[in-house]
């Protein structure tokens, strides 16, 4: 039976004898294998979390069922509580939460699939109301476990074809495409573009891909040597710059797919005394207050972060008062920000 089939049949709430007819053992030996493994013999504990990763049953550590009703928080995962980015979203999402009674949870992923499924499985055992993940890739597992709960889900950091329930944000892939169209219109011919690591991230994956579409629309060639990918910090930024002008001394704008690379690089054309733009642009993603009172300031893409928040939580709030459970996508774009940099 199909994870789709089981969900219609039962409500989206898998029960402990659902696993131990599957398992072929009583609900009793589920109960026991999962609370305390060493109490069953090897072959049934198999039997078990067997039956467990198909059916993607997450126990419920406080009511023991999971039919029971469910308690009022709502989970929220982003890659990294230390990103300031995602400060606005969250105080925005909390705040239209809190007004209908409801409380924010929050957890870091580390950009790691595999702990991004580990918290929503807590997160579900912990009888959360609704989710929202910055995330748009998943892997099959935690998918599962997402469809058999029937939580409502709200993802946040792309515009996925297929998303998992509901989708608020702003296309990646056409805010790339934009900001390098734009550098191009201003009358750059060699555009170096810096990102995030592409690895378990569709975000950069989108954003490369932007790029390259740009590139295509312009009739330049794909030069992946003008693509670099690096960690998201000051002195990676710096580090891209030097390594993308080494390689293409021509190059006369650098487009940097995170605030902090973007400084990173503007601060070493700095120390190495290039004019910013006169022998180098720079434009970035995001507009923080670092970009804004950076000398000079800095070009940049405006995402309505805040806005993301609190529609992801409306959206959220009235499904849990019984709006009908379909699929939504909503785009609310993104905004070129022209600045001295460039």
């Amino acid at each position: 039976m199909n994870s789709k089939a089981r969900r219609a049949e039962g409500g989206g709430n898998l029960k402990m004898r659902d696993i131990a007819r599957h398992a072929g053992v009583s609900p009793m030996t589920v109960s026991r294998a999962l609370r305390e493994p060493s109490a069953v013999s090897e072959e049934m504990r198999r039997k078990v979390e067997a039956a467990v990763r198909e059916f993607g049953y997450v126990p419920n550590r406080i009511a023991g069922s999971l039919s029971s009703n469910r308690t009022n928080v709502v989970g929220l995962i982003v890659p990294s509580i230390r990103n300031s980015l995602y400060a606005s979203m969250i105080q925005a999402a909390s705040d239209v939460l809190r007004a209908n009674g409801l409380h924010l949870m929050i957890a870091d992923s580390g950009h790691r699939l595999e702990d991004e499924e580990a918290l929503v499985s807590a997160f579900l055992a912990q009888r959360v109301c609704g989710l929202i993940l910055h995330n748009t890739v998943h892997s099959k597992r935690m998918r599962k476990l997402v469809e058999t709960s029937g939580v409502p889900v709200i993802e946040t950091g792309n515009l996925p074809d297929d998303p998992l329930d509901m989708a608020v944000s702003y296309s990646n892939f056409e805010a790339a495409r934009a900001m390098t169209l734009h550098l191009a219109r201003l009358g750059y011919r060699k555009i170096g573009f810096v990102t995030l690591p592409v690895r378990d991230n569709d975000r950069s994956e989108e954003r490369r891909r932007g790029y390259f579409a740009a590139l295509s629309e312009l009739g330049r060639p794909a030069d992946a040597s003008l693509v670099l990918e690096a960690a998201g910090g000051f002195s990676e930024g710096a580090d891209a710059l030097v390594r993308l002008v080494k390689a293409h001394p021509d190059l006369d704008a650098g487009f940097f797919a995170g605030e902090v690379l973007a400084v990173g690089a503007l601060f070493e054309c700095q120390r190495r005394g290039w004019a910013v733009p006169g022998r180098i642009a720079i434009a970035s993603f995001d507009d923080v207050d670092l970009l804004r009172h950076a000398v000079p300031s800095v070009t940049t893409l405006r995402i309505p972060r805040q806005e993301i928040g609190k529609r992801s939580a409306e959206l959220l709030v009235r499904r849990l008062q019984g709006a009908p459970a379909e699929r939504v996508r909503v785009d609310l774009g993104f905004e070129i920000v022209q600045r001295e940099s460039s």
